[in-house]
């Protein structure tokens, strides 16, 4: 039993399928996301849509924009392919000196620029959020001194991922996102009830600490051994390439956060309770892009950045069509029918305690709203690391940097009329804009991206996606004429019966359509649980 825990959990065994590789980051992802529902809704009805939850989310906003220049820009974009390109080229102890390099860097920055931002976090604060209250921005800047434990922690937890991650062992890697929502989950439940609302600060900082532990074994296992040396951090050409490689990549996270960092602003000078509405609504709606656009686009990276160094372009592109309509595939069904069960889905998982029927109805307009550029936002991962594979990372900076220009302009034009509406408008459109952009000048670059194969399946997943909505929307009308729809276990029943209906209608027709990602569905689901050989299932598409 310990040789097995040793081997499947800490250790793992290596992935080499996109498709296997996304199924487990996507089971692990359901758990983390069902989790994140828990969180959300505890936090709900605890708190409601009001000050708390405006100083805990606006707290966010530092720190993440700390981690992200810091961190995502490096492991996204520079980190995993430069190492992954020295285990490719057997150079395992190059790769692990510039693992460690790049380690010691990444914290003796985190640290430094930490500290400082914590010191002044009372000014700070009040440039993030100037419509709080003195008092409110006093408990919002206590709340980010606590917080800023989250970047430095969840930085080593990167490099650790991005280790993982090119050894294509995502077991390990899949389990941290569970582990930080355990974190905030307790803060919340426990922490808050000894210190009062600063245990949710508390909570972040613990979740952060338990995703960065359940990796480390893993990583361990893997071979990794730290080397605590500065100056040969600094002269690691590897490392100077990976810092070269993240500066763009960092500005484009930069300009993302810059968009939270927008809509912090604006809905900090609305009613109390907006920027809590605004964050549960576009939790809710990052569930599909959690579970399939970032793991897909996860799992197809260390392949891309393979190909990509084996200059391989023919193969590139059919990994990156094949990753491209499986997100659609998965990711336009789900769209539409939260737009249909938007009210359902905020009611199930929101609608309790102190989130009263006001707080509901604002947070399904405004996931109504977000959910129009779902497929966009899901796309967007897997497009970004496509340039980043090319070790191109100034051509997505560009086009985030453009896509926030809009997002801006429209929300200055949108938010006296619309209010908060027009926050989630402005960034639907800067979703679908950068999304475009990104797909435009993927495909002057590479020549093509097999578009006729993806416009022919995106074409009959439209298809069969508007069915599943009809279906829905029947479903929903009719059984409501037999429920009153008062009590959780009322509208959990319609939420499930209708959706359940309309992805039964969806799968039928993409049967019925012969929608090739239907079929690499179908194979992974009984190759990967019922252990079916391969020609067992066959799409009819390749018989003749």
């Amino acid at each position: 039993m310990q040789k097995l825990f040793n081997n499947k959990i800490l250790n793992g065994s290596p992935v080499q399928s996109v498709a296997g590789a996304a199924l487990i980051i996507s089971f692990a992802g359901i758990i983390s996301r069902l989790l994140g529902m828990l969180r959300d809704r505890i936090l709900a009805s605890q708190f409601g849509a009001g000050d708390t939850l405006d100083i805990y989310y606006a707290a966010f906003r530092i720190p993440d924009l700390v981690y992200s220049l810091l961190v995502v820009g490096a492991l996204s974009a520079a980190f995993i392919p430069v190492f992954t390109g020295l285990i490719a080229k057997h150079k395992k102890e190059k790769a692990w000196e510039l693992a460690s390099g790049i380690l010691n860097l990444m914290v003796a920055a985190v640290i430094f620029i930490s500290f400082f931002l914590a010191l002044f976090a009372p000014f700070v604060m009040k440039l993030v959020v100037p419509g709080f209250s003195e008092n409110k921005l006093a408990s919002v800047a206590m709340f980010t001194r606590i917080m800023f434990l989250s970047p430095l922690f969840l930085g080593i937890s990167a490099v650790f991922g991005g280790i993982l991650v090119s050894f294509k062992k995502f077991l390990a890697y899949s389990l941290a996102p569970i582990m930080y929502n355990l974190g905030i989950i307790i803060g919340a439940v426990f922490l808050v009830k000894i210190m009062g609302p600063i245990g949710l600060a508390w909570g972040v900082a613990l979740g952060a600490g338990m995703h960065l532990f359940v990796q480390y074994p893993a990583v361990k296992l893997s071979g990794f051994h730290y080397q605590l040396n500065f100056r040969k951090s600094f002269r690691d050409e590897n490392a100077r390439k990976v810092i070269r490689l993240m500066i763009p990549r960092s500005m484009g996270m930069a300009v993302t956060q810059i968009n939270m960092l927008v809509i912090t602003i604006f809905a900090s000078i609305l009613t109390s309770g907006s920027l809590a509405v605004f964050n549960f609504a576009n939790n809710i709606q990052s569930v599909p892009l959690g579970l399939f656009g970032i793991s897909f686009a996860v799992a197809a990276f260390p392949h891309l950045s393979s190909l990509a160094a084996e200059k391989s372009k023919k193969e590139f592109i059919r990994i990156f069509s094949r990753t491209f309509r499986r997100i659609i595939f998965f990711v336009a069904p789900l769209s539409l029918l939260i737009f249909i069960l938007r009210a359902e889905i905020v009611r199930v998982i929101l609608g309790a305690g102190k989130f009263d029927w006001e707080d509901t109805v604002l947070t399904l307009q405004v996931l109504g709203i977000l959910s129009l550029s779902l497929i966009a936002q899901s796309l967007i991962p897997l497009l970004a690391r496509a340039f980043y594979a090319l070790q191109n990372t100034k051509i997505p900076f560009y086009i985030a940097l453009a896509s926030e220009a809009v997002n801006i302009f429209m929300v200055i034009l949108l938010i006296k009329k619309y209010e908060l509406m027009g926050l989630a408008i402005a960034f639907s459109i800067a979703s679908i804009l950068n999304a475009g952009l990104l797909t435009i000048m993927l495909r002057k670059k590479l020549g093509e991206l097999d578009g006729r194969k993806i416009i022919r399946s995106a074409g009959k997943i439209l298809i069969a996606s508007v069915m599943a909505g009809l279906i829905t929307q029947t479903s929903r009308y009719f059984i409501s004429y037999f429920i009153s729809l008062e009590t959780f276990f009322e509208v959990f029943f319609q939420l499930i019966i209708s959706g359940g209906m309309g992805m039964t209608a969806f799968l039928l027709m993409c049967c019925r359509l012969r929608v090739e990602e239907f079929y690499d569905f179908k194979k992974s689901i009984f190759i990967k649980i019922f252990g079916y050989p391969t020609d067992v299932i066959k799409d009819p598409n390749e018989i003749k």
